[in-house]
């Protein structure tokens, strides 16, 4: 009964690690939280592909502004966690948990009026991928850049209103059976209006829902590797749907982190371990007290200005923090908010280590300094 009840709960809680899309960027220019956007209220993940809500998502905000986007200029989403930023204070799943890898892609529809329109029925062709590429996914550059994600938007796009879908598809589940319920997607849509000379009509366009299957290669994929490393085992990976249209002499095009605007950085994945590690309080050039300092899917600082680098083993070395003092506080609010959602057992103190475990397990895979 309690492993069935906790594999529950591990189910049900894995939208506490999720993101919404809610600014755009141009040309380094932030237009405001959900301005020009239609984000949902909640982080909760659309799973199966058949959705009514797989354009856009559900539950969207409305907004009477319409964002004005030169061809050819560089166009930002930025992700957070919730809406505003950080569910809480030192959120460590904001934008994302560093365990969600996948690619994010942004997709455009033509349309006559970008504020009034459906998000239903509309034809849509893509614009940029960030799939896989020198060992990094596509969520991982948007986290090392603070929730940030940048692509250009294509010079030969024609003028005019259009709704700018943008995509995360986090793939760290994908690898059971049933695929489209264990794979996460996220989006939200901008509405824009393109200026500029350019004439680009697409010849073939897609529909949402119906340009995915939960058995594309894309969606059931297991992305990991010898000793559990998101490398796709090496192997090339390409995101699903059609290809990033192409302007006259020009390649297809793919988002980067590079950034625009001035912001902090968190660290990104890649496959390194790290040797525990200790310095003297007060020292300088390591990892804060309680940041990460190694493990698996990291490459940031291997020493620690104050602490010790420690695990309890590769795979599970936060659990030796669910206990501590700080975490617990923080987790205990998350528990009540999580039971409130499901279950009438708020007062039963001796469930919160599972919904804690729950809430954490996403950053098993960390050395931290303590």
């Amino acid at each position: 009964m309690r492993s069935t009840f906790v594999s529950s709960l591990l189910l049900a809680a894995a939208a506490n690690a999720h993101s919404i899309f809610q600014r755009v960027s141009v040309n380094g220019a932030d237009q405001g939280l959900l301005t020009g956007m239609r984000a949902p209220s909640s982080n909760n993940p659309i799973t199966s592909v058949s959705d009514g809500g797989f354009a856009c998502n559900n539950g969207l905000s409305s907004s009477s502004t319409i964002i004005n986007i030169p061809a050819g200029a560089r166009v930002g989403s930025l992700w957070q966690h919730v809406i505003g930023g950080a569910q809480y204070a030192n959120d460590v799943d904001n934008p994302i948990a560093t365990s969600h890898h996948g690619p994010i892609q942004v997709y455009l529809a033509k349309v006559s009026n970008a504020q009034s329109t459906s998000t239903s029925g509309l034809s849509w062709f893509k614009v940029a991928s960030d799939g896989f590429s020198g060992g990094k996914w596509g969520v991982d550059n948007m986290v090392a850049n603070a929730g940030w994600s940048y692509f250009n938007m294509p010079s030969c796009i024609a003028p005019g209103n259009y709704l700018m879908r943008v995509e995360l598809l986090a793939l760290h589940n994908a690898y059971s059976s049933g695929g489209a319920q264990f794979f996460i997607r996220l989006m939200s849509c901008a509405q824009i209006n393109v200026t500029g000379s350019g004439s680009f009509t697409p010849s073939s366009t897609v529909s949402f829902p119906g340009a995915y299957s939960s058995s594309d290669p894309g969606i059931l994929i297991s992305i990991y590797g010898t000793g559990g490393v998101a490398d796709n085992g090496g192997k090339p990976y390409t995101p699903p749907g059609p290809a990033v249209i192409s302007c006259s002499g020009s390649t297809n095009n793919t988002p980067t982190t590079t950034p625009t605007q001035a912001s902090s950085t968190k660290t990104s994945s890649t496959s390194t371990k790290a040797t525990s590690t200790s310095t003297t309080a007060g020292s300088t050039g390591g990892a804060a007290l309680y940041a990460q300092c190694g493990g698996m899917n990291y490459n940031g600082p291997t020493t620690c200005s104050q602490g010790t680098c420690k695990m309890s083993n590769e795979y599970y070395s936060e659990l030796i923090y669910l206990l501590y003092e700080e975490r617990l506080v923080n987790c205990t609010s998350q528990a009540n908010a999580f039971l409130d959602r499901h279950t009438s057992s708020r007062n039963l103190p001796f469930i919160y280590p599972f919904v804690c475990f729950v809430i954490i397990h996403e950053h098993a895979f960390l050395y931290k300094c303590q």
